[in-house]
């Protein structure tokens, strides 16, 4: 096992980001800390989201030690850089439990990660708290695996059903649909939904591509969509890959009467501001929006304080897509390890399945395989949407809620050419 481990463990050895700092209040706090690891992206094509759940988490523990810690003892973050490569994780997630001897473990950050990891967590019997991985307990259906992505039992079919739902609620119904995703785990897994969707609507699929996630030049495979003359068209993409698609889509003149999906590239606010109007007419899924922030108690505030540390870091500055739930995972602990005065994770686990929590993502209980048990997915349009200006993200006004129908801020502008004019 050390063996095989060795070189990704000298590799994420090189890009270590250890947070041990604890507050001055820490003197009053007894014992040992409550040391929490995990594995980050905080380099490459992860970086973006991964800073803001860093940045999320630093905030949490400030604020709990600032309360005197949990159970009378501060609390440290571990935390590692996987450098955005899955084949790094396992070896952290070894150094954590075997080495670091860690109390609690969170994330990795998403899907292509938390995969590698999960046989290193399950194999030390360990409990671990996901931070926007889906589907992950399809496969592995361990019992200490929790997520704080708000699919719920929508699971993988989150990221397409309210696209095509919105499609189908239109007149007339569109009959064909093209699928283009990157050959990784997230966007392969949310595929398998949208085609499900697809079978669902019996709507026709056209066109059913990958491309590889190297992949820096989109226009010929969005030339090929185009050829496929489909109604609606859906994305699975990650950030890197989000503004050569969107740009190339532009620039062949694409123009199906739907565009979007699971886009996660622009659930980031400066990739938001750089596209500017390009990005009118797509629909995207999210978690977390503008307009939900000011009803969720706790929200507004985090996000306040959020975006001043973002400003002086550099980092996403309105952070809305990871940073609620980066914070919300450290209050899920908290809570977990103060109810139950203990830091075992079976019992920990036992605990978080039947409990309600409050949080700043809002409150939410587990299901039985560990994602939310009701979910929270909305999706919502780019409309009218101005260039270089961040600040027309902040209140929701430039990405209305389109579905579901009891979230909703404002109406789909159809079909896509149409929105894109505005």
């Amino acid at each position: 096992m050390w063996t095989w481990c060795l070189p990704a463990m000298r590799s994420a050895a090189t890009s270590i980001a250890i947070a041990t700092m604890t507050l001055s209040s820490a003197s009053a706090q007894s014992g040992q800390p409550i040391r929490i690891g995990l594995s980050l992206a905080l380099t490459g094509a992860g970086a973006a989201p991964s800073k803001v759940i860093s940045t999320a988490l630093e905030m949490w523990r400030d604020d709990v030690n600032a309360k005197g810690g949990v159970l009378g003892r501060p609390v440290e973050l571990v935390v590692y850089d996987d450098q955005s490569t899955p084949g790094n994780v396992p070896a952290i997630y070894t150094k954590l439990i075997t080495l670091d001897k860690v109390d609690l473990l969170l994330g990795p950050y998403g899907t292509n990660f938390v995969a590698p990891a999960m046989p290193t967590i399950v194999a030390n019997n360990k409990m671990t708290i996901s931070f926007t991985a889906i589907g992950i307990n399809d496969k592995f259906k361990y019992d200490k695996y929790f997520s704080m992505v708000s699919v719920g039992p929508d699971g993988v079919h989150a990221f397409s059903r309210g696209f095509f739902e919105i499609a189908m609620a239109q007149k007339p119904q569109p009959e064909t649909v093209a699928i283009l995703a990157a050959d990784a785990e997230f966007a392969r897994t949310a595929a398998d939904g949208a085609r499900d969707e697809v079978k669902k609507h019996r709507l026709k699929l056209v066109y059913d591509q990958s491309y590889p996630p190297q992949t820096t030049d989109f226009s010929a495979v969005m030339r090929a969509v185009r050829a496929a003359n489909a109604d609606v068209v859906w994305i699975g993409a990650y950030p890197p890959d989000n503004v050569g698609i969107i740009r190339a889509a532009d620039e062949i003149g694409l123009s199906p009467k739907m565009f979007g999906g699971a886009m996660i590239g622009m659930l980031v606010t400066p990739l938001k501001v750089q596209l500017g109007p390009l990005a009118n007419g797509l629909l995207i899924g999210e978690n977390f929006t503008a307009a939900q922030a000011q009803i969720i108690p706790g929200a507004a505030d985090f996000l306040k304080r959020y975006g001043v540390k973002a400003g002086a870091a550099g980092i996403d500055p309105l952070g809305f897509a990871w940073g609620p739930f980066a914070y919300s995972a450290g209050q899920v602990l908290a809570q977990a390890v103060t109810a139950t005065k203990s830091l075992d994770h079976d019992k920990l686990a036992a605990y978080m399945h039947q409990a309600k929590f409050d949080t700043v993502a809002g409150n939410f209980s587990f299901g039985s395989d560990g994602e939310w048990a009701q979910p929270r997915q909305v999706w919502t349009q780019f409309q009218n949407v101005q260039p270089n200006n961040l600040d027309q993200f902040r209140d929701g006004k430039a990405q209305p809620i389109i579905w579901p129908a009891d979230a909703k801020t404002g109406n789909l502008i159809y079909p896509y050419a149409q929105a894109k004019k505005k």
